[in-house]
């Protein structure tokens, strides 16, 4: 378990706080490219962060605190124009970078100091693979990874979006626990289908082992169940989780983007191979997902779903003070230490783990698996094994 501090330590994730300082130093996704392409100026909240996300008039993005300083009308209601977003209210003009640049009425009347004074907080954003990120942490800002089925030729790639009332964490955590796939998954569905008359989609099988491999940007975690062969992919391959914040599975990704301590923006990218003869995909559509159906009950018909109703029914931050830990949850522990150690690299002042500064690197495909140093060229059996993982937490002091 997790005592209060430590469970602060890891949750907490506005500017200044551990964790909030830590995953600012990754580009997170905020937005699809076409929520822009529909209205030019959207609210976005990241990590305790309420801001203004546009697109000007010469296609280039900007995000940049919602508030105007002037009198504290939203930007989010602004308009957009070549150079940047005017205020709705009285039409004090900022640049993508955050500098004001018009004061129009006060301008008319002469030189007007207003503008050097009326600066607002902006971050830098880029598209890749039809999403828009930001990267909010300090210089040097590191390279956006090129991941191979963000940006290879020759894919059909779709967005998923669905806003949780939960901590990002609790999400992070589900992703490092295989054996939650025996019960949530083929064990209730199994039980869904029963109830509705249906054949079942799943055969439930038992966990024989689980393992977990650390590589460079992140965790790699394995599963080899009743009846598969150790040639399976989910022991050969595994699911890798790129530290801190997204889960790897096949050719999809799904990121948990903090909103505050208790809001997760939770996007799933999926991607398939071009069908031989089909046209070549301009646009990457995306659609809202609901974790609840209308009448309020949680969604449990989908396995996403099913994910989502266990983190959601934890409740807004879970509370890890009365937990009691098993043998199954090596992965979760392993994942704690490495925010905790990552999270003090930082207080340090030392890069943390999985950073891209290596433009050279950047400017071709890299594949999630391929960037497992540790594992190329050996077979599972032999890669360095965590399956003995120290059940504490790493030792962590109330007052740090």
């Amino acid at each position: 378990m997790l005592s209060q501090a430590q469970n602060d330590r890891l949750t907490s994730v506005s500017r200044g706080t551990p964790a909030g300082e830590l995953i600012r130093r990754y580009w997170q996704p905020i937005a699809a490219t076409v929520d822009l392409e529909r209205e030019w100026v959207l609210p976005v909240q990241v990590m305790g962060e309420k801001l203004a996300l546009f697109r000007t008039e010469r296609g280039e993005y900007g995000l940049v605190a919602e508030r105007c300083p002037h009198r504290g009308a939203s930007l989010t209601y602004g308009i957009p124009d070549a150079d940047g977003l005017h205020c709705p209210y009285h039409g004090w003009h900022f640049n993508k970078e955050g500098q004001c640049i018009a004061t129009p009425y006060d301008d008319t009347q002469g030189q007007s100091p207003l503008k050097d004074m009326a600066g607002i907080d902006a971050y830098p954003v880029q598209e890749l693979g039809g999403l828009l990120w930001t990267y909010m942490g300090p210089a040097p800002i590191p390279e956006l990874p090129k991941w191979d089925i963000l940006v290879e030729p020759g894919y059909v790639r779709d967005i998923a979006i669905t806003h949780l009332p939960c901590s990002y964490l609790q999400c992070m955590e589900n992703s490092l626990d295989p054996v939650h796939f025996e019960w949530l998954h083929a064990q209730l569905s199994f039980y869904l289908a029963k109830k509705r008359g249906d054949k079942p989609a799943f055969t439930p099988k038992r966990h024989l082992k689980i393992e977990f491999d650390e590589y460079e940007f992140g965790i790699v975690k394995r599963r080899l169940l009743e009846g598969d062969s150790v040639d399976c992919d989910d022991w050969t391959t595994g699911h890798p989780i790129l530290f801190p914040n997204t889960l790897a599975v096949g050719r999809s990704f799904q990121f948990r983007v903090p909103e505050d301590d208790t809001h997760t923006l939770h996007i799933t990218y999926t991607a398939r191979l071009a069908e031989p003869g089909e046209e070549p995909q301009t646009v990457v559509p995306k659609v809202d997902v609901p974790y609840a159906h209308d009448n309020g009950r949680l969604v449990v018909e989908t396995i996403l779903g099913q994910d989502m109703m266990a983190w959601v029914t934890q409740g807004p931050i879970a509370r890890r003070e009365v937990e009691l830990l098993g043998k199954s949850d090596f992965g979760i522990v392993m994942y704690r230490n490495m925010m905790l150690e990552n999270i003090a690299k930082v207080e340090r002042g030392e890069t943390p783990k999985g950073l891209v500064f290596d433009t050279e690197r950047n400017k071709v495909s890299m594949s999630v698996i391929r960037e497992n140093n540790a594992l190329q060229g050996m077979r599972p059996e032999d890669a360095p094994r965590f399956n003995n993982v120290n059940t504490q937490l790493i030792s962590v002091g109330s007052d740090t």
